[in-house]
Formats: structure tokens, sequence, C-alpha cells
């Protein structure tokens, strides 16, 4: 039987794909056996109720007066070192090289007792700050000075080599969805509530940033709903909010579009949906498209970034060049006007979900990426060929 580990993670415990993958990492490595150790500013969201073997230490920051800026940074190094040493962890996994890697490796540096780091990148990071010059070298530092590096995309870890010209091993580490949480749900009677019978149902998730291009979201459902009775779904919360709520007044859609704010039940709002619309022009894994490929939910989107290796054209969803919204409307009403075809891609989304992206999978991939760096190999078990049909 494997030996089990004391595992330190740090990440931004607020809303956002990388907190969210790795709570619910964090979630999971605990039900094996293994004593997690989150070491945040507050509770990661998706944390929830009492979690045997999850244990949290908060962060405070130093208020000092000389300081302009309170040092979170260097609080977060401490508090690493602190939590490693009275708890003698094993392993302290960040997610994100900046600042999370950085303060490990400082964290490192302060104990010299061999306490190893894993470092995954989730996008911003690299597709950002790594395109900030005063930067590059702190990244190149954070992702140089780890014990293991994973990344959630090919494409993500392309753009990491080219930006940061480094040969650094990089494993590539999709993000997951627990299946016991995500598969669609039964909402008819709910689904009454957001729309009429003979109206299709689309909907978009996001932080309402300029990079995920919701106004593009709106120019589709304009096109849509000439042509279907529909409405549309914006879930979530962000900069671009009121600008969105201007372009939807001024094309007179107010009555079409229905605005839900931030929801932590995911999988049951997704389930409303017939299609997700994401049209970003960056995005490195979409980890909303693979929640909604859990649920049976087709992705109409944009090629960016990691999103093909996610979303198969023709088969769990239709992907267009960045900002086609005429190609991206005409794939939505393909899927819409043909139930034998929507039914056809939600079973297949639904496969690869299980199958390519299931939690039992990526859970296991990360325990052997921890006990590699511990140089213990021989606490590998194999992995069971049907480990996500279970």
């Amino acid at each position: 039987m494997a030996r089990k580990l004391k595992i330190g993670i740090t990440c931004y415990p607020t809303l956002g794909g990388s907190g969210v993958v790795a709570t619910e990492l964090g979630k999971l490595l605990a039900e094996k056996g293994h004593e997690i150790h989150f070491i945040t500013h507050s509770i990661p969201f998706r944390l929830g109720k009492f979690h045997k073997n999850i244990f949290f230490h908060e962060v405070e920051v130093n208020d000092y007066y000389v300081f302009r800026y309170p040092p979170y940074d260097l609080s977060l190094a401490s508090k690493m070192a602190q939590v490693a040493k009275m708890q003698n962890l094993d392993i302290l996994h960040v997610h994100y090289a900046v600042p999370h890697a950085v303060c490990a490796f400082l964290a490192k540096q302060m104990l010299n007792n061999g306490m190893k780091t894993v470092t995954t990148l989730h996008g911003t990071d690299i597709t950002v700050l790594a395109q900030d010059e005063s930067l590059k070298d702190l990244i190149r530092l954070a992702i140089h000075q780890s014990d293991a590096v994973t990344a959630v995309s090919q494409d993500l870890i392309r753009e990491t080599r080219q930006l940061l010209d480094i040969t650094t091993p990089i494993e590539l580490t999709y993000n997951f969805v627990d299946k016991r949480i995500y598969y669609p749900r039964d909402v008819s009677t709910l689904r009454n509530d957001y729309a009429a019978p003979n109206e299709k149902i689309l909907m978009h998730i996001s932080n309402f940033r300029p990079v995920k291009r919701v106004s593009d979201v709106v120019d589709i459902f304009a096109k849509v709903q000439k042509q279907i009775p529909s409405k549309l779904l914006l879930v979530g919360e962000g900069p671009e909010l009121t600008k969105i709520q201007c372009k939807i007044n001024n094309l007179g859609l107010e009555d079409k579009v229905l605005f839900l704010g931030k929801q932590e039940d995911v999988a049951q709002i997704i389930s409303l949906a017939d299609v997700l619309l994401l049209p970003s022009e960056k995005e490195s894994f979409g980890l909303v498209a693979l929640e909604a490929m859990a649920c049976g939910v087709p992705t109409i989107g944009s090629n960016a970034g990691g999103i093909p290796e996610l979303v198969t054209h023709g088969e769990t969803g239709f992907l267009s060049p960045i900002g086609d919204v005429d190609s991206m409307a005409d794939n939505a009403l393909l899927l819409l006007r043909d139930e034998n075809l929507h039914e056809k891609f939600k079973a297949a989304c639904i496969k690869r979900a299980q199958e390519d992206f299931c939690n039992d999978r990526i859970t296991y991939e990360y325990e052997s990426i921890y006990y590699k760096v511990l140089g213990l190999e021989s606490e590998i078990e194999p992995l069971s060929a049907d480990i996500c049909l279970s």
C-alpha cells in the first residue's frame, strides 16, 4: 500500500478555474488518505463543509506602517515555511508561477530540509504575466526551481517554452471534473422558470473579462434568436458586465437575456443549457467547457489556446476562428435545430468527459508526480484500465 503524504496546497481561493481545480484536487487526495494543508489568504470557496484530512492555514499580511503596499508574497512564503516545518510536509503544490511558485522557492530556501515543490501552470501566469519583460526572469526562476512543473494543456506548454525560452520538463496534466458532481441533472421543472417549452437555452459562464469576448456571446445569441425562440443565461460577474448590459439593452434583447450572477452549484445551472458559448480569445484549457461537457452540453466556441484539446470539433462541439460570430451562430443553429444531432453530441460529451478528464485519472497522475519527486517510484501503483468507469 502506497505511503500517504502530507501535502501543502496554495492557490487563489476565490472564483477562478485554477482555484477550483486546486481545491477539488485537495479534496480528492484527502479522500485517498493523504493529509492536505491549504495555505491561502482565505478558505477556498469550493472547500465547503468539513473534510477529514483537510486543514486550512490562513495567511495574515503584516500591515506595518512603513509598507506602502502590504507584502502578501513575503507573508505567504513565511507561512508556507511555518506550516511545512510544523506539519512536516512532504510536498508543497502551488498553482500559478507568480507569486505562488516564487513564494514556495523562498520557503524551501528558509527550510533547507529537502521539502519538494510542484508548480502547476494554469494560463494567466504565462499568457499574460510572462508577456511582461519585468516579470520574465522571476517566472523563469520559479519554474527552474520547482522540483516538478505541470501545465493544463499542450498549448500552454508550447507558449511557456516560447515566451520564456526554457527547456525545463513540463508534464501535461489536464484539468478534471468530479463525475459524482458533474453529470446531466434533471432540471425539467427548473427550466420552466427560465424558458418557455418551445425555447432553447444558450449559456455563457465566465468572469466577464475582455479576454472572454462576452460581446461576441451577445452577437451570437442575437443571430440565433432571430431564427429560433431562445433565451441567453449569463452566469458570473466581472468588469465587462455593465458594458454587456448596455449592449443587450441597445439591441432590444433585455427580455431574452437573464443575468444569474455568480453561482456555486454549476452542474445544476449548466444542465439547463442546450449549448454553451465560449468565444474566448485566450483560454489555456477552458474548464467551464469541460464542466458543460460532463453535463452533456456541447460547446460552441473559438479554437483558442487549449480549447481544441478539450472540445472535439464536430463531435462534442463546434469551434471557429476567434471573432467569427457568424460561423459560431450557424453552428449553434445547426445543433439547436437537429434534435438527433444534439443527442449524438450530448452522448459524446458525457463519454469524453468521463473517460479522458475524470477525477480518478487526473488524481492518479498528480499522485504519481508527487511520488516521483520524492524518489518513491516504487509506491506508484499501476493505473487500472477501468479507473474512470467505476
